[in-house]
């Protein structure tokens, strides 16, 4: 996982003063790593028993559509508000720099079906806690939420305590 995390490009104060950025880009375009990834996380799921993988926009987008295709499952998308034609399901959310929501069709989930959900970064948690109620709203149920950088200072795993999470590499401190 080393080799993943130098990979990943800090941008400090970004998108404002105080924001240590951790992006993924740099990431995704060395073969290496982003193979490595890739691996990594459907090794982990491989023989989970879930129905579905969901991502978080944008960033997750990339990861999850790999997941879901590696592993057989269907894709979901789950978009900022105005993003999706037909009738969704809306959560607002506080994110470290302010507030968001997200959406996603309400025909997205069946009821009862077990959802991956992944994303590129944990930080305060408020996104993917916002994704885990959207998923259940639609009567789905969470098998876990899946990361890649984890950012155990902001302790967004604090607020995920009633899913199962799982993250490759963690910048600490930094």
């Amino acid at each position: 996982m080393e080799n993943i995390k130098k990979t990943i490009r800090t941008i400090p104060h970004f998108p404002m003063k105080g924001i240590m950025f951790r992006d993924i880009t740099t990431l995704l375009k060395d073969a290496n790593a982003f193979k490595e990834t890739i691996d990594a996380l459907v090794d982990r799921y491989r023989h989970q028993s879930f129905d579905v993988v969901a991502g978080i926009e944008s960033r997750g987008f990339i990861i999850a559509g790999v997941i879901a295709y590696l592993l057989g499952t269907g894709f979901i998308p789950i978009r900022k508000p105005g993003k999706l034609p037909a009738e969704t399901y809306r959560v607002d959310y506080e994110l470290e720099y302010g507030n968001d929501a997200i959406e996603m069709h309400k025909d997205s989930v069946n009821q009862g079906s077990r959802v991956l959900i992944v994303d590129d970064l944990l930080a305060t948690g408020g996104t993917m806690k916002a994704a885990c109620e959207i998923i259940e709203k639609a009567g789905g149920d969470v098998v876990e939420c899946a990361f890649i950088v984890d950012l155990p200072d902001l302790k967004g795993r604090e607020k995920l305590k009633d899913y199962q999470v799982f993250t490759l590499v963690e910048f600490e401190g930094e």
